[in-house]
C-alpha cells in the first residue's frame, strides 16, 4: 500500500467533507488533494527525485500535513526535524540523510542562517507561513499557486516513507527508516484491534515530528476521518479548541493530560464531545487516571505502547482495563496485548522464550517493523537479529498475554548484585497522594555499586519529607528497591515527546566517571 491512498479514497467518497481545521481555516478533501498535487509538482520542479529526503522544521499545522502528503505524492521521503534540537543537532540530521530541501515556519526562521552556514550542503529553504517569504526563501503558498497538478507517483510498499531520528538520549541520533507498508500496516492493525470512531475529528497536539503524532495523522487519513491542529500543546488553546471544534479524540502523554486537568480554567469549557484519549510514552499515575475519569466520564482512555522502530504501535491497553476492575487487578499498569499482526515474545539473552511472569527483553516481528537504520548497517544488524527486532525493553507477560514493562534494560539499576527496575519503584512512588511526577535513577555508591535515587515533583501545596517517602515505599516493595535518597524539584526535564530525560538527571552524578553504571 501507499500512504496517499487514503486521500484518494476520501476524494472519491467524501470530496467535500472538511478534512482539516487550523485556527479557523478549513479545507475539504478536494481542496487538500489539489494543493498536495500542486506542491508535489513544485517539489519535482525544484529537483526532488524519487527517494530524496525533504525536511520540515515547524510546529503543527494543516500545512505540515500537506507537506507530508505532497512529499509522498511526489515520490520523496520525509525528514521531520526535531523542533527541540539545537542547530548542530539539526544540521547533523540534515547531513546524515542528505536533506537538500527544508521547509521552515516562522517560529524557526532565526535558525536558518546558522543551519545554512554549517550544513554540508546548505538546504534550499521553503517558507511555511501566511506572510511573504523572507529574502532567500521560496514560498509554500507560491509553489502551490504557480505549479500545475501532477499524477501521484504511487510509491509505496517497501519504499521508504520517512526517516525518523531517535531522540539521541544515548550517543548520536539514528535515522529510523519507516516504509509505506510499515506506517500503513500499523494504522490498519490498530484499526482492526480498536475500531475508529466514525465521523470523528482528531485533535493533533503532540509534535508532528514525533512518530506517534505523525502515525496518528496517517491513521486519520487511512480511515478517512477529519483532522484539527494546534501548533503545540498549550492547555488553554487545547480546551478552547475541543469546545469550539467539537473534538472527539486526541493523543497525549500523561504529563500533558495532567497539565490539562490542572489548568485553572478547565471547568469553564464544555468537553462533552471528547470520546477517546490515547496516551503513551509512559504509564499513567493512578491518581491522574482517577481524576481524568471523574471529570471526563464519557471519555475512553487507551494506552499505546511502541517505538519509532515499530512505526510505532505494538500493544494497546483498552479502556476496559482502566476502570475499577482493571485498577484492582493491576491490568491498568499493563501496556496491553500485542496488536493483530504483531508477533511478540519475552526472551532471555540467548533469545529463548521465557515462562510467563519472568522478566526478559521484548522482541517483535511484523509488517510495522522498520527497514533499518539509515546508513548504519552494524546497528541495524544488532537490532534486527534472526528475523526479530530487539527492543531493549525489559518486560514480562502474564498468563492472559498482557505485557508489563518494567524498564529499559539499559536503565536497570544494579545495587549489591540485585537488579532493580526503576519503573517498579516509580509506580510505588506514584501511589503517594502528594506526588505529581517522579523519576528513579541509579547513582554511584561506593558500597553497593549503585544506589536508588528518586527525583520527585510534589503537587501544589503538598509537603513531604525524604523519610516519609522512603517509608511509603517500604510499605510496598522490598527494602533494597527503595530509594536511598530523594531530591525534590519543581519540574523534570522532558523531551519534545513528553518523555522524562533520565540522561539529564543522571549526568551530574556520573560526569566524572568513565562509565555511567557500576
Amino acid at each position: 500500500m501507499y500512504l496517499t491512498q487514503g486521500l484518494h479514497r476520501s476524494l472519491q467518497l467524501n470530496p467535500d467533507r472538511v478534512a482539516s481545521t487550523f485556527r479557523g481555516r478549513q479545507r475539504t478533501y478536494r481542496e487538500i488533494a489539489d494543493r498536495v498535487s500542486r506542491l508535489a509538482s513544485g517539489l519535482r520542479a525544484l529537483g526532488m527525485a524519487d527517494n530524496d529526503r525533504i525536511g520540515m522544521l515547524a510546529l503543527n499545522s494543516d500545512r505540515y500535513m500537506e507537506f507530508m502528503l505532497s512529499v509522498w505524492w511526489g515520490g520523496g521521503v520525509l525528514n521531520p526535524v526535531n523542533i527541540r534540537w539545537s542547530v548542530p543537532e539539526i544540521v547533523y540530521s540534515l547531513d546524515d540523510c542528505d536533506t537538500r530541501i527544508l521547509f521552515v515556519d516562522d517560529n524557526f526562521l532565526h535558525m536558518t542562517q546558522a543551519i545554512c552556514a554549517t550544513a554540508k550542503y546548505p538546504p534550499l529553504l521553503i517558507h511555511v507561513g501566511d506572510g511573504p517569504a523572507p529574502e532567500g526563501m521560496l514560498s509554500f503558498e507560491q509553489l502551490i499557486a504557480e505549479n500545475e497538478s501532477m499524477k501521484d507517483l504511487n510509491r509505496g510498499g517497501s519504499d521508504i516513507a520517512a526517516i525518523m531520528y531517535t531522540g539521541g538520549t544515548t550517543g548520536l541520533p539514528k535515522g529510523v527508516m519507516q516504509t509505506h507498508l510499515n506506517l500503513w500496516s500499523s494504522a490498519v492493525m490498530r484499526m482492526a484491534e480498536h475500531p475508529i470512531i466514525r465521523n470523528s475529528t482528531t485533535l493533533h497536539v503532540a509534535p508532528m515530528f514525533h512518530t506517534a503524532s505523525m502515525a496518528r495523522v496517517v491513521f486519520q487519513f487511512v480511515s478517512g476521518e477529519a483532522h484539527c491542529f494546534i501548533p503545540m500543546f498549550e492547555p488553554l488553546e487545547m480546551l478552547q479548541t475541543i469546545e469550539r471544534e467539537r473534538i472527539n479524540e486526541t493523543l497525549l502523554v500523561p504529563t500533558m493530560l495532567q497539565a490539562l486537568l490542572m489548568h485553572p480554567q478547565f471547568e469553564r469549557y464544555n468537553l462533552a464531545s471528547l470520546r477517546r484519549i490515547a496516551y503513551g510514552a509512559s504509564p499513567i499515575a493512578l491518581t491522574l487516571l482517577e481524576r481524568a475519569i471523574d471529570v471526563l466520564p464519557e471519555c475512553e482512555f487507551m494506552h499505546a505502547y511502541g517505538m519509532t522502530e515499530t512505526s510505532p504501535v505494538l500493544c494497546l491497553n483498552p479502556h476496559a482495563n482502566h476502570g475499577p476492575e482493571g485498577r484492582v487487578s493491576g491490568l491498568v499498569r499493563s501496556v496491553g496485548r500485542p496488536l493483530l499482526g504483531v508477533d511478540l515474545r519475552i526472551v532471555d539473552e540467548h533469545d529463548n522464550e521465557l515462562p510467563r511472569g519472568t522478566v526478559g527483553e521484548i522482541i517483535v516481528r511484523g509488517p510495522n517493523v522498520m527497514k533499518g537504520y539509515w546508513n548504519r548497517p552494524e546497528e541495524t544488524a544488532k537490532t534486527l537479529r534472526r528475523g526479530w527486532m530487539h527492543t531493549g525493553d525489559g518486560a514480562y507477560m502474564d498468563e492472559q498475554g498482557y505485557v508489563f514493562i518494567v524498564d529499559r534494560l539499559k536503565d536497570m539499576i544494579v545495587s549489591g548484585g540485585e537488579n532493580i527496575f526503576s519503573a517498579e519503584v516509580e509506580n510505588v512512588i506514584a501511589r503517594h497522594p502528594a506526588i505529581a511526577m517522579s523519576a528513579v535513577i541509579g547513582i554511584p555508591d561506593d558500597k553497593w555499586g549503585e544506589a536508588v535515587h528518586a527525583v520527585v515533583v510534589l503537587k501544589p501545596d503538598c509537603v513531604l519529607s525524604e523519610i516519609q517517602l522512603i517509608s511509603h515505599c517500604r510499605e510496598h516493595i522490598a527494602g533494597y528497591k527503595c530509594p536511598k535518597s530523594v531530591a525534590f524539584v519543581s519540574g523534570l526535564p522532558l523531551s519534545a515527546a513528553g518523555k522524562i530525560l533520565k540522561r539529564d538527571l543522571r549526568e551530574p552524578f556520573w560526569k566524572d566517571r568513565a562509565r555511567a553504571v557500576n
